[in-house]
């Protein structure tokens, strides 16, 4: 399984992004999906997970601000920041739980100006 994160980049605080993360391979079915960060120095941390049911799951430092969406296909899952933070910047992965086993994109980077 190969995981294709894109749409980081540069934006002011207050600003907007979307992030997408593409699966692919021998997928089979994934039963969550969804994203983590990382800042150098610190753990990775779960921003938001969302099950192949719907179910989602926020990290309370991002809830209200950011929200986790999916493809019927459950083989695309994207993650719309808004209301960005300084705090926000970081490295971001996507990840995917398959079967028992955790896949993990490069990560893509997200830097908020202040």
């Amino acid at each position: 399984v190969q995981l294709q994160a894109s749409g980081g980049g540069l934006v002011q605080a207050g600003g907007s992004l979307r992030l997408s993360c593409v699966a692919s391979g021998s997928i089979g079915s994934i039963n969550i999906m969804g994203w983590y960060r990382q800042v150098p120095g610190k753990e990775r941390e779960m921003v938001a997970l969302v099950s192949n049911v719907g179910s989602t799951y926020y990290a309370d430092s991002v809830k209200r601000r950011f929200t986790i969406s999916r493809d019927n296909s459950n083989t695309r899952w994207h993650l719309q920041m808004s209301s960005l933070e300084s705090e926000d910047t970081a490295s971001y992965y996507c990840y995917a739980y398959v079967a028992g086993t955790t896949y993990w994109g490069k990560g893509t980077q997200v830097t908020v100006s202040s």
